[in-house]
C-alpha cells in the first residue's frame, strides 16, 4: 500500500553526493521547496575515493561553481588540511588550484549547510520509482512506500546504481564503503525507455598512517601562501596547512607481483564489463598498457586530522586481498605497511548522457533532470558542476522563466556539458584544460568576472557575492587605466632602474602598461618605476598583469569567441532532417539521433561535416525570409 507523504515539493533530489548537494542548494535557494533523499545520512558528501578537491581542470570547475554560487569551494575552505596550486611554471589559463580536504570534516560541514537550509529537508530514503503522467515528473516512489509529489525530480545517484564490488573472486552488490546500493531505480529508469550502461571506477587501500617509512619517500609540502578557493574568501586569511603529502614509487617487485595475478583481477578474469577510467587506471592497468616502464608513482595522502587513515593515491587495484598485501608491501616506504581499508574497484548503471539537453533535462520527459557520475562523467567536481547546472534549470522550468545554459565560451562547465550530451562518452569522462578551445579567456582567477553576474541576475548569487564581483572589476579596470596613463620618460635614473632589471633602456615616452608587456618584466618589477602606486590585493594584481601580458591573444580569442557565438545562437527546432535536401544519410541518422538544440551543437556530433552545416544554415536563413 503506497502512501502519499503530507508535505510538497517543488523538487526531488535523489542522491546526496557532491551532485546532488549542489543540486539541491540551488534550487532551494532560488526559493523552491527541495527533498534531498539519501541512502545513508553518513554519505553526505562523501568523498569514497581521493582526499581532495581540484587538480588541473577540476580546479577551474570548482572556482565556476562558486561564482555561480554552489557551496563547494567554501566547503572545502573550512576543511582543508593543504593546499597548493599546480602548473604555476606554465601560463595562467593552466594553474589549477588542488587542496587536500579533511574527509570527514567536509562531509559533516556540507551536511550541516543542507540542514540549515530553510528549503530543504534531507531525508533517509531508498527511490524505487520515478513517477511520470504523459511524459512529465509527478513524483517519486521509496521502498518504504511512500510517494512525494514533486514537479521536478532530479538523478545524482554516483556509483550507487546496482552497483558492485570488486576484489577479486569476491564480488558483491554494494555501493561505495559498504553502503547500501540503489536496488530498483535502474529497473524503473529501463521502464521509462532510459537504457543503461555499466562503468567501473576504483580507490586504492588505506594504510596506517604509523606503518609507513617516510624516510624512503619524497615529503609533498603545502604552499606558504594559501589561495583560497571561493571568491568570498580572496584577501581573508583561512588557516595554513595542517598535513603533508608524500611522494614514493613501485617497484620492479610490484610489477612481478601484479603480473603474476593479473588473473585473478575481476576485469582481466571478464568477470565484469564496466568501462574504466582512462585517466585515472587501475595498477593493474598501469602494468598492462606502460609494460615498459619498471616504476609508477606513489602519493600518500593523509585522510583527515583525526584519524591514521592514509591514502595510496596511484595504486588502485582490484585485486584479491592477500595479493593486495604483497603489492603495497612492495612499495618503497610501505614493506611494512597495514591496510585498514582494501582497494576495490565498483561498477555501476548509468545513462548515455546524449539523451540530455544542454539544461540537463531528458529530451522527452519533462522536468526530469541527470546530474554527475549517472551522466558518464568522473570525479566530484564534474557531479558538482553538474548538479548546480540542474538544480538552476529544474527552478527555470518550474518558475517558467528562460533556461540557464553555460556554452563553451562560457565555462569550463559548458564544456563538461556539451562534450557530454554532443559527444557522449565511452568511459568515464574526466575535465581536463586541454579539452577547452577558450581557456586562455577561462581561467580559474576570472571565474567570478565571467559568471557572477550571469548567477545573480537568474537569483542565485547573492547581492554580496555581486557587489565583490564588481567592486573587483573597478578596481582592475582602473588600476589598468592609471598604468596606461602613467607614462615614463627616458630620464637617466629610469634606464638604470631598467638596466638593473635586465630590461632596455627608453629612448621614448612609454607608458607603465607597455613597460609590463615586455617579456622579461612584470606587475611586481617595476613597483619601484611606479610612483603613484596604491597597495591592491593579490588577486587584483594578478588579473591586470594577465590581462596585459595577453591582450594580444586574449582579443584574438575574443574574436573567436564571438564567431563561436553567431553558432551557438542559431537555434533548430522542429526540423525534419530527412526532408533536408543535401544533407548527407550519415547527418541525416546523426541529427535525428541527437537531437541538437543549436548549429554549434550539431557541428559538434561526430559524422556531421561542414558541408551538412552549410545546409542546416541555408534553410535557417531561408525559414527566417519565409517568416519575416
Amino acid at each position: 500500500m503506497t502512501n502519499f507523504i503530507d508535505e510538497k515539493y517543488d523538487v526531488v533530489v535523489i542522491g546526496a553526493g557532491h551532485a546532488g548537494c549542489e543540486a539541491g542548494l540551488a534550487s532551494a535557494r532560488l526559493g523552491l521547496k527541495t527533498a534531498i533523499l539519501t541512502i545513508s545520512m553518513d554519505s553526505v558528501a562523501d568523498m569514497p575515493c581521493n582526499p581532495n578537491i581540484g587538480g588541473t581542470g577540476k580546479g577551474h570547475l570548482v572556482r565556476e561553481i562558486d561564482a555561480l554560487g554552489g557551496e563547494m569551494a567554501i566547503n572545502i575552505d573550512k576543511t582543508f588540511i593543504q593546499s597548493r596550486m599546480l602548473n604555476t611554471s606554465k601560463g595562467p589559463a593552466v594553474h589549477s588550484l588542488r587542496v587536500q580536504a579533511d574527509k570527514k570534516m567536509y562531509h559533516t560541514e556540507m551536511k550541516k549547510v543542507l540542514e540549515n537550509e530553510k528549503n530543504i529537508d534531507l531525508i533517509q530514503a531508498e527511490v524505487k520509482e520515478i513517477l511520470t503522467e504523459n511524459n512529465e515528473i509527478t513524483g517519486i516512489l521509496t521502498t518504504s512506500n511512500e510517494i512525494f509529489p514533486a514537479k521536478a525530480v532530479i538523478i545524482c545517484t554516483g556509483t550507487y546504481l546496482k552497483s558492485m564490488i570488486l576484489i577479486g573472486e569476491n564480488c558483491y552488490e554494494s555501493g561505495p564503503n559498504n553502503w547500501k546500493c540503489s536496488t530498483y531505480l535502474s529497473d524503473s529508469l529501463r521502464n521509462l525507455g532510459i537504457p543503461l550502461r555499466r562503468f567501473k571506477t576504483g580507490t586504492p587501500a588505506r594504510v596506517h598512517r604509523d606503518s609507513i617509512d617516510y624516510s624512503k619517500m619524497d615529503i609533498q609540502k603545502g604552499d606558504d601562501n594559501i589561495i583560497p578557493f571561493s571568491f568570498m574568501n580572496e584577501g581573508k586569511d583561512i588557516g595554513n596547512h595542517k598535513e603533508d603529502c608524500f611522494l614514493t614509487y613501485t617497484t620492479l617487485e610490484t610489477k612481478k607481483i601484479i603480473e603474476q595475478n593479473l588473473h585473478r583481477s575481476p576485469m582481466y578474469a571478464g568477470i565484469v564489463k564496466g568501462v574504466g577510467p582512462r585517466y585515472c587506471p587501475s595498477i593493474e592497468d598501469k602494468i598492462v598498457r606502460f609494460n615498459e616502464k619498471d616504476e609508477h608513482q606513489v602519493f600518500i595522502e593523509p585522510e583527515g586530522l583525526d584519524t591514521s587513515e592514509m591514502y595510496i593515491q596511484g595504486v588502485s587495484s582490484t585485486l584479491p586481498l592477500e595479493v593486495q598485501k604483497q603489492m603495497y608491501k612492495s612499495i618503497l616506504g610501505l614493506e611494512n605497511v597495514k591496510i585498514m581499508r582494501p582497494a576495490y574497484g565498483i561498477e555501476y548503471d548509468c545513462i548515455d548522457p546524449t539523451i540530455l539537453r544542454a539544461t540537463l533535462e531528458h529530451k522527452d520527459i519533462k522536468n526530469l533532470f541527470f546530474a554527475g557520475q549517472i551522466n558518464g562523467s568522473s570525479g566530484y567536481e564534474e557531479a558538482a558542476s553538474q548538479g548546480i547546472i540542474a538544480g538552476i534549470n529544474s527552478a527555470m522550468n518550474i518558475l517558467g522563466k528562460e533556461p540557464f545554459v553555460l556554452t563553451r565560451s562560457d565555462a569550463y562547465i559548458g564544456v563538461l556539458i556539451d562534450d557530454l550530451i554532443t559527444k557522449g562518452t565511452d568511459e568515464p569522462y574526466r575535465m581536463m584544460t586541454s579539452r577547452t578551445e577558450y581557456r586562455l579567456s577561462l581561467r580559474q582567477d576570472n571565474a567570478d568576472l565571467r559568471l557572477t553576474e550571469m548567477s545573480y541576475n537568474i537569483g542565485l548569487a547573492t547581492k554580496e557575492r555581486y557587489e565583490k564581483c564588481l567592486n573587483k572589476k573597478t578596481l582592475i579596470e582602473n588600476e589598468i587605466n592609471r598604468l596606461k596613463s602613467s607614462i615614463l620618460t627616458p630620464k637617466e635614473n629610469t634606464n638604470k632602474a631598467l638596466e638593473n632589471l635586465g630590461s632596455m633602456k627608453l629612448k621614448t615616452a612609454v607608458s607603465l602598461y607597455d613597460l609590463i608587456k615586455r617579456p622579461e618584466l612584470d606587475y611586481e618589477m617595476i613597483k619601484d618605476l611606479d610612483t603613484t602606486r596604491e597597495p591592491l590585493d593579490r588577486e587584483i594584481k594578478m588579473q591586470v598583469q594577465t590581462m596585459i601580458k595577453y591582450e594580444g591573444y586574449i582579443e584574438k580569442q575574443s574574436q573567436q569567441i564571438e564567431a563561436f557565438k553567431k553558432l551557438e545562437n542559431k537555434k533548430l527546432e522542429n526540423i525534419d532532417y530527412n526532408s533536408l535536401s543535401g544533407l548527407r544519410i550519415e547527418a541525416v541518422q546523426k541529427l535525428a539521433k541527437f537531437r541538437p538544440e543549436t548549429v554549434g551543437q550539431a557541428s559538434r556530433i561526430s559524422g556531421v561535416s561542414p558541408a551538412d552545416i552549410n545546409v542546416l544554415l541555408i534553410h535557417l536563413e531561408t525559414q527566417r525570409r519565409k517568416n519575416g
